[in-house]
């Protein structure tokens, strides 16, 4: 169709720029992380902010969300916003486990941080925020999704994407990638063992809508000594009863 291909970088920027937050990113981290030449995400970036999707900060000259993006967010929110719902679990879950928890929501080929609630103890890992993206099967929220979706969808995904390992690292080839996604499967969880940042570790389960697709993910990141043998299968037992105890709440309220 005549100009769906500048819908699609114009969104592909709207993207990038709300997951980097109240931060902004420049337009040469933009230009690059989108593939397009400078002048031309320039252009598309000029032609959002003079519609309010998104705002230039005079003194850095980085881009942030306009206004515009504000207020459709709080007429999307009533349809696809669950984090009223889910708040409570994802704070018990800090709390429970003294460690930082997070939901997370599939949107395409990628998960993106809806919440976050910091646990008690005082190290941390800062891999994931609001807003933060990564494509299914990096993180263990995106693991754990990707585990449970139908083989068939796992295949096309595998298809879409052949440059994971070049991108993250040789560990997400698609033959280890499958190693975990079915570890994932026979465990009910997944584990990230620190293939993000060294030494930052992570687990995610999914959480299901009503007709059984896993749509959402609940997840747990912390130091490596916290998630050590003696410990990762009492943290995967609350992990997973907190994403039950979300996916029935859906259900009932969907």
């Amino acid at each position: 169709m005549p100009g769906a291909q500048s819908i699609a970088r114009a969104a592909q920027l709207l993207r990038l720029v709300t997951s980097a937050g109240a931060d902004g990113m420049t337009v040469a981290d933009l230009s690059k992380r989108a593939d397009l030449t400078r002048p031309t995400a320039h252009r598309l970036l000029s032609a959002l902010r003079h519609e309010g999707l998104v705002d230039q900060d005079e003194k850095t000259g980085r881009w942030m969300p306009g206004p515009e993006l504000y207020l459709m967010g709080t007429v999307a929110a009533s349809r696809y916003d669950i984090t009223s719902i889910a708040r409570d679990i994802v704070r018990s879950l800090a709390v429970r486990t003294e460690e930082s928890a997070f939901l997370s929501v599939r949107r395409g080929d990628e998960t993106v941080c809806l919440l976050r609630e910091e646990g008690s103890f005082p190290i941390r890992s800062f891999v994931l925020s609001e807003g933060v993206r990564f494509p299914l099967g990096v993180a263990s929220a995106g693991l754990a999704i990707l585990a449970f979706l139908p083989p068939h969808d796992v295949d096309t995904y595998f298809e879409r994407h052949p440059g994971l390992s070049r991108e993250w690292g040789a560990a997400h080839g698609e033959a280890r990638l499958r190693t975990r996604l079915r570890e994932t499967t026979e465990r009910g969880y997944a584990v990230n063992p620190g293939l993000i940042v060294e030494g930052s570790y992570g687990i995610g389960a999914a959480v299901f809508t009503r007709e059984g697709h896993p749509q959402w993910a609940l997840s747990l990141t912390g130091v490596e000594f916290r998630f050590g043998p003696d410990r990762l299968p009492e943290l995967g037992r609350t992990l997973l009863a907190h994403a039950h105890q979300l996916t029935t709440r859906i259900a009932a309220t969907r």
